[in-house]
């Protein structure tokens, strides 16, 4: 690719703003980048940057697909007024007096992911991710469970130009669930813990960070494949033999409206987390930087019960990665039956 006509003067127009985010010295990388990257490189660019832009997954199951009974559908407002929507499912035999809020990851929904209907959800991975059986496992333990989608993912509604902050927009919608549970009678009774997990354990960490006083009162979190997008970023364009344009990224990033890779990590909020945490994370998970980007996160959690658990022999994130509790739910039951019974 050669220099763009307009390039002059959409570097005059943004680089007032630009600058307080990028260094004077990443922008005018970028820039050289621009001035001689491949039109296929490029594409491979920006294709990379609009990972921010969701695809959005479908509920290709509900409880009654795992024979739960008495659930029901359940809409509330984001602490910013977006409207988000979600399911309340109780325990098997009916209500106990515990409660998961359960979130999920991009570009997944409260279901999972159905990477397995074709595309263009396998052009991730064609692989199911099934988060419904793990709402199973929970309820068949004695909670009941809260999951919803976070805003541009599910049915929840768009915001923010339908831009994925990977937890800097959406921290406001973990607000929101929680001002939601902490208004209905009875769910403001039950003791709490948190299953978030990759964007939705970001945008946790945030939350937190942001409003210790509204989650002063959660027992416990269980905190799966939180990233450093800057990680994702980085092996993702490696893969596809692009590492060198980490600032062109970056300037893609910043022209969509979107957040820049170093302002999307929960490394910037977890020294807010001070409650029981349980981390799992792949070891040598081929789409991030461990165990260096996790170990980094969890070193920096203020909690002083943690523990992180690394799924090993496999570099799969999201087929073995996000389906770790589906298959093996021992571990999760036994991290909340601690600290919420």
């Amino acid at each position: 690719m050669r220099v763009n006509k307009n390039l002059t003067l959409l570097y005059t127009t943004t680089q007032k703003n630009i600058m307080s985010r990028m260094s004077k010295e990443r922008m005018e990388r970028a820039l050289e980048q621009l001035k001689t990257i491949s039109e296929e490189d490029y594409a491979k660019v920006k294709a990379l940057a609009a990972i921010v832009k969701p695809l959005r997954s479908v509920l290709h199951k509900t409880p009654d697909d795992y024979g739960m009974t008495g659930w029901r559908d359940i809409y509330f407002p984001s602490d910013d007024g977006t409207p988000l929507e979600g399911w309340y499912i109780p325990a098997k035999g009916g209500d106990s007096n515990k409660l998961v809020v359960f979130n999920h990851a991009l570009p997944m929904c409260r279901a999972g992911f159905q990477g397995h209907f074709g595309a263009p959800w396998s052009n991730f991975d064609a692989v199911e991710i099934d988060f419904v059986i793990q709402m199973k496992h929970l309820t068949d333990a004695g909670y009941n469970v809260l999951a919803y989608d976070i805003r541009n993912h599910g049915t929840s509604s768009a915001a923010n130009g339908g831009i994925c902050g990977i937890g800097r927009w959406e921290w406001r919608d973990c607000v929101g669930v929680k001002k939601y549970v902490d208004s209905q009678r009875a769910l403001s009774k039950m003791k709490v813990g948190l299953y978030s997990q990759c964007m939705g354990g970001n945008s946790q960490y945030e939350a937190i960070y942001r409003r210790p006083d509204l989650f002063e009162n959660v027992s416990c979190m269980c905190s799966p494949m939180v990233v450093s997008t800057a990680a994702i970023f980085s092996a993702f364009s490696e893969l596809q033999g692009i590492s060198q344009y980490q600032e062109l990224i970056d300037f893609e990033l910043i022209k969509m409206g979107a957040f820049t890779t170093a302002e999307m990590t929960p490394q910037l909020f977890a020294s807010g987390v001070k409650m029981p945490v349980l981390m799992i994370q792949v070891l040598e998970d081929s789409w991030t930087r461990n165990p260096e980007d996790a170990q980094k996160t969890f070193d920096l959690l203020a909690s002083k019960e943690k523990e992180l658990f690394w799924i090993e022999n496999t570099t799969r994130r999201f087929k073995d990665g996000y389906n770790y509790f589906g298959r093996h739910p021992e571990k999760v039951i036994a991290f909340f039956d601690k600290h919420m019974k």
